[in-house]
């Protein structure tokens, strides 16, 4: 068994796995997951590390059984394609795994945000990529031609300090807005009326604000003709007339 790890997040595996693939745009995580491999070795695992684009994968049409990104496909220009690039990596019947922030990621923040650049500067200047937003999740799953998709949400709260806490714990991540117009200085005065505005409608009392962090889950497959396939069109045996006595009148169990 092969797996393609996409973007080098560390985890554990066991049984099975022949070979490994690691890949991140960055120099630096790549090197960071190779340090943490060497010191921790991964027994009668093939591993490698390559430094590639997830939008021009440097992997062979139909050569992975596994596909694995997490959290790092909001950063793509061209998030179809670089799924698509995905599908045609694995063999047939191969699963494509991914987890990938949401729309309703730092919504406090955005709305804070919102407020204190509309109050400060008399405009709004995106301060946060676009997110993909959980109704499209499935779309790009079909768009990008997996067969059998599926899609699960999951919602966060971390709580900080302060805003400006927040905002800091963002740029140290470098999760925050790498859109090219964009106004490249976030001005004291905004920051501090977001922090004030932020603090206002969101926060607890203990003092501290909440911060939601949105994950969305994607499983697709690669076509293969041994998937179960949807029935033809007019092919039920059961109407809904039947299941309704059966069940009873307001439908319930």
């Amino acid at each position: 068994m092969k797996l393609e790890h996409e973007f080098g997040r560390t985890c554990c595996f066991s049984g099975g796995i022949e070979k490994l693939l690691m890949m991140d745009t960055s120099w630096d995580m790549v090197k960071l997951c190779k340090d943490a491999e060497q010191q921790m070795p991964t027994d009668n695992i093939e591993t490698s590390y390559v430094i590639g684009d997830e939008e021009y994968l440097p992997v062979k049409e139909n050569s992975v059984d596994l596909v694995i990104s997490c959290l790092g496909l909001h950063w793509t220009n061209d998030l179809p394609g670089a799924m698509i690039q995905s599908r045609l990596a694995l063999k047939p019947d191969g699963l494509f795994l991914a987890a990938i922030l949401g729309g309703e990621t730092l919504r406090e923040l955005r709305i804070a945000c919102t407020i204190a650049l509309m109050e400060r500067e008399g405009g709004i200047s995106p301060r946060l990529s676009p997110l993909a937003q959980v109704r499209d999740a499935g779309n790009l799953l079909t768009r990008a031609g997996f067969t059998l998709p599926g899609v699960d949400v999951d919602e966060y709260t971390v709580r900080y300090s302060s805003a400006l806490e927040l905002i800091e714990h963002l740029r140290a991540m470098g999760e925050t807005s790498a859109l090219l117009q964009r106004s490249k200085v976030l001005k004291k005065d905004t920051a501090l009326a977001t922090a004030a505005i932020y603090e206002s409608m969101f926060a607890a009392e203990d003092g501290t604000i909440p911060a939601t962090f949105q994950i969305i889950y994607m499983t697709g497959w690669r076509e293969h003709q041994s998937q179960q396939k949807p029935k033809k069109r007019g092919s039920a045996t059961v109407s809904f007339q039947d299941l309704q006595k059966q069940f009873g009148s307001d439908g319930s169990c």
